[in-house]
C-alpha cells in the first residue's frame, strides 16, 4: 500500500452536514473524489440536490437529505436510514454552525439555547448515533468543524466561541471513549475563508488590508483549501491522529 492508497476512501460512506455550499460542500467534494459515497445534508433540498448532481456529474457518488440538525430526533433517524441504505457509516463531519454577533447581555435565554442547540448539541446527538455504528464496525472517523475563535474570544461575539469550545471538549471525549474501538475523533478549526457568505466583505479594501496585516499568508482562505485537512482526517492517512484540533487559518492564530 502506497501513501496515496492510504488517502483512498473507496467503499466508505460519509455524512457531511451543512454541505450544500461553502466549506461543507468543498469537504464533501473531496471525500467523493477520494471514493466515498457522500450524503449531503442541510435545510434546502434544492441546493443539496444541485450539489449532489455536480458531484455525481464529476464521477463521484452522492445523495442528499434535508433536515435541521437542531432536531435531534430527526438526526437519529437520518443516521439510522444511512446505515439501512448503505449498510454502514464510516465518516461524520459536523459542519453546521450558526452565528449571532452580539454582546452577551443582548441575548435572551431562548436565543442562547437555540444557538447552543444548533452549534453544539446537534453535533453531540449525531456523533452519539454515528459512533455506535462505527464502534460495531471497528472503524470510523468523527470530525467536527470548530473555529479559531473557539480558543479565543472577541468583543460582541459572545455565544459562538462558547459553543465552539464545547465542540473541542466533545471531540476529545469521543476520542478517549471510542478510540479503543478503532474510531478516531478530531476537529478542524478554520480561520477566515472567502465563502459565499463572506464574499462581499472579503473583497472590501478594508478587509484585504486587515488580512495582509493580521494573517502571515496575507489573504483569505480559499474554500477548497479546507478539503485536504478533511480528507487527511477522514482517511487511513490520519489513522493515528486522535483527539486533535487541526487549525487551518493561514497562521492567523499564531501571530500577535
Amino acid at each position: 500500500m502506497t501513501i496515496f492508497d492510504r488517502f483512498s476512501l473507496k467503499g466508505r460512506v460519509a455524512l457531511v452536514t451543512g454541505s450544500g455550499r461553502g466549506l461543507g460542500l468543498q469537504m464533501a467534494k473531496a471525500l467523493a473524489e477520494a471514493g466515498a459515497h457522500v450524503v449531503l445534508s442541510g435545510r434546502s433540498i434544492d441546493m443539496l440536490e444541485q450539489a449532489a448532481a455536480a458531484i455525481t456529474g464529476a464521477g463521484g457518488a452522492a445523495s442528499a437529505v434535508a433536515f435541521d440538525v437542531a432536531d435531534l430526533d430527526t438526526g437519529r433517524e437520518v443516521i439510522a436510514k444511512i446505515r439501512a441504505d448503505h449498510g454502514r457509516l464510516d465518516i461524520l463531519i459536523n459542519n453546521v454552525g450558526a452565528r449571532d454577533r452580539r454582546a452577551f447581555a443582548a441575548f435572551s435565554d431562548a436565543e442562547i439555547l437555540q444557538l447552543i442547540q444548533t452549534d453544539l448539541l446537534s453535533a453531540i446527538g449525531l456523533s452519539r448515533s454515528a459512533a455506535e455504528i462505527m464502534k460495531a464496525q471497528g472503524h470510523g472517523r468523527l470530525i467536527s468543524i470548530t473555529s479559531i475563535i473557539g480558543s479565543m474570544a472577541r468583543l460582541g461575539d459572545a455565544i459562538y466561541p462558547i459553543a465552539k469550545q464545547g465542540l473541542t471538549g466533545l471531540v476529545r471525549s469521543l476520542a478517549a471513549e471510542y478510540g479503543p474501538f478503532g474510531v478516531t475523533s478530531n476537529a478542524i478549526a478554520p480561520g477566515m475563508f472567502a465563502t459565499e457568505t463572506n464574499a462581499a466583505i472579503s473583497e472590501s479594501p478594508e478587509m484585504i488590508a486587515f488580512m495582509r496585516q493580521r494573517v502571515p499568508l496575507q489573504r483569505w482562505g480559499r474554500p477548497e483549501e479546507i478539503a485536504g485537512a478533511a480528507l487527511f482526517l477522514a482517511s487511513d492517512a490520519g489513522s493515528f491522529v486522535n483527539g486533535h484540533v487541526l487549525t487551518v487559518d493561514g497562521g492567523m492564530s499564531i501571530q500577535m
